[in-house]
């Protein structure tokens, strides 16, 4: 997937590209010898298509000059201590892997072509040295145009994710963010990258989601904001889009998640058990200003819940996307593709809403592990019902998820812990002989705890729930 460079990338290149070299001068140094000199001027600053017959003419040259062989350095060794030079050949050479297809290939024949770029990622601590930036520019382009997928590109992957990591972590910097994004999305072209990229998932994936929760105006790392519907928006976005995240940029990361959707089946309950990304896209898909964000947002929602409908399409309907795909389908919509993926969704979570009851819908908000106050919750007859059924389900996973749930403290959505005092008051009340049952989880004890709590709901439904406890334990007695 070829994407235009970022502007600030473009502009860098092309001011090396018009920096006068002194080769005489660096050839007489020593710097380069005379066979690279002769080398590289056979392909600076002449035209397209005498470049390419040149190079495709000498495939084995060029790659010696770049990468060197046994006795003989290559150009990037050889001129190290000269900044203004590396940084020349770096640009020179990305030139020629984006202009001459088999070039990419040629560099692999012999000796491993990271060898010398790799260390060059980390050049200095100065964040205005261009030559790491214009390193990875060339190992994303070698990567994606050779298509290796090599022991050496295997061992590199990771160390030029790393590099691009900082540049998307910089939010002082949206040209930056850019760029780490576009080169992710060009590193994405196979499933072995894509794999690599989600095993980094905490360097590579986790400041994109950060990315698209200030897109989202979501406040800091918790999803709590988005699944009571509190979300903050600020101004400086776009068309309805906060925390200064601008279209291309929310494009493009976008882009980069729908290239790593295509591995749904092995990391999609992942990606929402870790960045509730289920949630997440729901309210971007709301906000979507354009349609070829709109297009990605349903193609992704598209892939993960189609790999995963048991686990992700419960948390589609908690989060409303039903619902929000009607009215997305009331939107003068041109793209046919995005027709398509939105018609298909709406059907999936259709089939799925057929065939389930509340109680299905109640162990799914559970397994979500965030609560909200749905209907059941406040529903007698639901209780009444359905109390028995809950503690046989799965030999009690739902007390146990409650427990799990009950452990955190919530700071930014003390709702949650109401709903679970609500629902374990419940429990007690229609079950009371399955109360030990809730006590060996440390859910009475919890609830005492939070009749303490700073949260006025959170200690009035403690109080509830244990006021339960104690009448059937007087009664007991």
């Amino acid at each position: 997937m070829s994407l235009d460079p970022p502007h600030y990338l473009g502009s860098l290149q092309n001011n090396i590209r018009q920096r006068p070299i002194p080769w005489d001068g660096a050839a007489r140094a020593g710097t380069i010898t005379e066979a690279q000199l002769a080398k590289i001027r056979a392909v600076d600053k002449v035209k397209r298509e005498q470049r390419k017959q040149v190079v495709e003419s000498d495939l084995d040259g060029y790659r010696v000059l770049f990468v060197g062989e046994p006795g003989t350095p290559g150009v990037l060794e050889s001129a190290s201590k000269r900044s203004d030079v590396v940084q020349y050949i770096l640009v020179l050479l990305n030139d020629l892997l984006e202009g001459v297809p088999g070039l990419a290939k040629a560099l692999f024949k012999d000796l491993d072509p990271y060898q010398h770029l790799l260390p060059l990622l980390a050049h200095s601590n100065n964040p205005e040295d261009p030559i790491p930036l214009l390193t990875s520019t060339v190992l994303t382009t070698l990567m994606t145009n050779s298509k290796d997928e090599s022991r050496a590109t295997q061992h590199a992957l990771p160390l030029v994710l790393s590099y691009l990591c900082g540049l998307a972590k910089n939010t002082s910097d949206a040209g930056q963010q850019d760029i780490a994004v576009m080169q992710y999305s060009s590193l994405l072209y196979g499933q072995s990258s894509r794999q690599l990229f989600w095993k980094q998932r905490s360097e590579t994936v986790a400041p994109l989601i950060e990315i698209l929760r200030r897109a989202a105006g979501v406040g800091g790392e918790s999803s709590a904001s988005l699944w009571s519907g509190n979300t903050t928006m600020r101004s400086g976005g776009f068309e309805g889009l906060s925390g200064g995240v601008g279209l291309q940029l929310l494009y493009h990361v976008l882009l980069v998640l729908w290239q790593l959707s295509f591995e749904a089946e092995d990391v999609g309950d992942d990606l929402d058990d870790e960045y509730d990304i289920i949630l997440l896209y729901t309210q971007l898909l709301r906000l979507s200003p354009k349609e070829k964000t709109t297009r990605l947002l349903l193609s992704t929602l598209y892939n993960l819940l189609e790999a995963n409908p048991s686990t992700l399409l419960p948390t589609a309907v908690l989060a409303r996307l039903p619902a929000l795909l009607q009215n997305v389908s009331g939107r003068r919509l041109t793209d046919p593709d995005l027709q398509e993926d939105l018609e298909k969704l709406r059907e999936m979570l259709e089939e799925y809403q057929k065939t389930k009851t509340t109680f299905d819908e109640y162990v799914a908000e559970v397994q979500s592990g965030h609560l909200r106050w749905s209907p059941p919750h406040r529903n007698q007859i639901f209780w009444a019902e359905n109390s028995r059924k809950i503690f046989e389900f799965e030999n009690g996973e739902v007390p146990r998820k409650l427990a799990d749930i009950m452990k955190k403290p919530w700071e930014n959505d003390k709702a949650v812990l109401a709903i679970a005092c609500n629902d374990i008051g419940c429990l007690v009340r229609e079950v009371p002989e399955k109360r030990y049952q809730l006590e060996k989880l440390g859910l009475k004890t919890r609830i005492m705890e939070l009749m303490q709590d700073s949260d006025e709901n959170v200690r009035w439904e403690s109080l509830r729930a244990l006021g339960g406890w104690l009448k059937y334990s007087f009664e007991d007695n």
